[in-house]
């Protein structure tokens, strides 16, 4: 399962990518919008070239004449540019079109298996179901997770699950047992992952017994 980091943050993406934990990046107009200072396009091209893998980078514009502007615009950035298109039947003809130019599409906004299935059917290169804002209004985001995977299995659908709107690191492990593709997530999530008390804890306990001997601390070998 690969990792995605979910910023628009270029100095986040490169402690990520130095931790070796980083395989691609997501983005959108939200993120974007919290990078005050510097102009959309200079981050985007700092991400692009930061980030070892595919980049995704969401149009803004709702018709289709409008999406594929920006998408085309977006492809020419870099050779890991990955175009975000909304779930709408607007996003699904233009996703058809770019799966006939050879540009990948990230389908984002999913919120139940048809719409994933749909966007599949488009030519998707990635599927984005949100399962924290499902978490959010009561409902089992996970559970899509697990829907999606079985009718992608049934159909042999080559289209990649990249789980978005995770919370937390559990949603991080629900994801690998359910076999999805990728996850995208927050860089407060991706810090909590190596993170365990007994670890801490354990760590701990070895450099004290280590300095029973060599009071010192050092490394004799």
């Amino acid at each position: 399962m690969k990792l995605f980091l979910d910023t628009a943050n270029v100095e986040e993406i490169r402690q990520g990518v130095q931790w070796g934990l980083v395989d691609g990046v997501t983005t959108n107009p939200s993120l974007a919008a919290k990078e005050k200072g510097t102009g959309f396009e200079t981050i985007v091209k700092q991400i692009l070239k930061e980030t070892p893998g595919p980049v995704s980078i969401e149009v803004v514009a709702t018709d289709y004449e409008g999406m594929m502007e920006q998408a085309l615009r977006i492809s020419r950035l870099g050779d890991n540019a990955v175009v975000k298109i909304p779930m709408t039947l607007e996003g699904l003809r233009a996703t058809k079109t770019l799966k006939s130019k050879g540009i990948a599409v990230n389908c984002t906004l999913i919120f139940n298996p048809v719409q994933a299935l749909l966007a599949a059917k488009s030519g998707a290169e990635y599927v984005s179901p949100f399962v924290g804002r499902l978490d959010d209004i009561g409902e089992d985001g996970m559970s899509i997770i697990e829907q999606i995977k079985t009718i992608f299995t049934n159909y042999d659908i080559e289209t990649k699950i990249l789980v978005a709107s995770i919370r937390n690191p559990l949603h991080v492990l629900r994801s690998a047992i359910m076999g999805a593709d990728v996850v995208t997530i927050p860089f407060d999530v991706l810090k909590k992952l190596p993170s365990h008390p007994k670890t801490d804890e354990g760590l701990v306990r070895f450099l004290s017994d280590w300095k029973k001997i060599f009071p010192d601390g050092r490394f004799p070998l």
